[in-house]
């Protein structure tokens, strides 16, 4: 740059490193962050729970004909109670999907989406006289699979294989990346997880932080969740998928950063 010539404030802010904080447990969250890698965002990867598996739970799947798992922590607190790796194993969404079949299981089939997209799935691929349904949960469910399924003439059972219990507060270093203005993004896959971030936000007085962070949510009632807080702005995927949401920051940056 020459004397007297000015500098392009986007350019400024695109030389400084992009942050993301990832409301998310670490195993989940690894394919995000090298995502972000890739996009030249660092990942501030931040679980809002901890997950407590039920090991001593006895699982019953005679007569079961197809297990439902809503979440990847359901298909490892499968995975630990059983050796049986054949049974049809329905998943809400991709990632779900892709966690059973590196836990094992051969006979896996993904929704692509949220609750409404597995209850389809379930009813195109399955029949109510061939057998009860299974869906592994944690102690907190968004939504009533099972109640769905049922309307849908089915017989369906929720058993409980984990707890996601809040975090009690932020790590040490996310806090100091909040109170620095060094977080541009954060993103939440979950009501809950959600909720749990305006909550710790509220309680640690780091709310006002949240001024200048864009936040991106999966679903739109993970959205609602963050409605007490003020952001710079928010968006939310238009599918209930990662790939959806990276579509909505690529969007975002390509405005905020339109290449030269």
């Amino acid at each position: 740059m020459g004397h007297g010539e000015k500098a392009n404030p986007a350019e400024i802010t695109r030389c400084r490193v992009l942050r993301a904080l990832i409301a998310r447990p670490q195993e989940e969250a690894l394919s995000l962050a090298a995502a972000l890698a890739g996009r030249g965002i660092d990942a501030v990867i931040e679980p809002m729970m901890e997950v407590h598996y039920r090991t001593a739970a006895v699982l019953d799947l005679a007569d079961v004909q197809a297990v439902l798992c809503t979440s990847a922590n359901g298909v490892r607190a499968l995975a630990r109670i059983t050796r049986e790796r054949d049974r049809p194993l329905l998943a809400v969404g991709d990632a779900t999907a892709s966690r059973a079949r590196a836990e094992g299981f051969t006979n896996v089939a993904s929704a692509g989406g949220d609750i409404a997209d597995l209850v389809r799935l379930a009813a195109m691929r399955l029949r109510p006289q061939g057998g009860r349904l299974l869906h592994i949960a944690g102690e907190v469910v968004a939504g009533d699979l099972s109640g769905a399924l049922r309307a849908q003439g089915f017989s369906s059972e929720r058993i409980v294989l984990y707890d996601a219990r809040p975090v009690g507060a932020f790590s040490e270093s996310t806090i100091r990346a909040l109170r620095s203005g060094k977080i541009d993004f954060a993103v939440f896959f979950s009501p809950r997880t959600a909720a749990i971030f305006v909550a710790l936000a509220n309680g640690s007085g780091l709310a006002a932080c949240c001024r200048t962070i864009t936040a991106f949510s999966i679903s739109p009632a993970a959205d609602a969740a963050l409605t007490t807080l003020s952001w710079r702005d928010r968006h939310v995927a238009e599918k209930p998928s990662q790939e959806a949401l990276l579509d909505q920051l690529d969007r975002i940056l390509g405005e905020r950063h339109p290449p030269p």
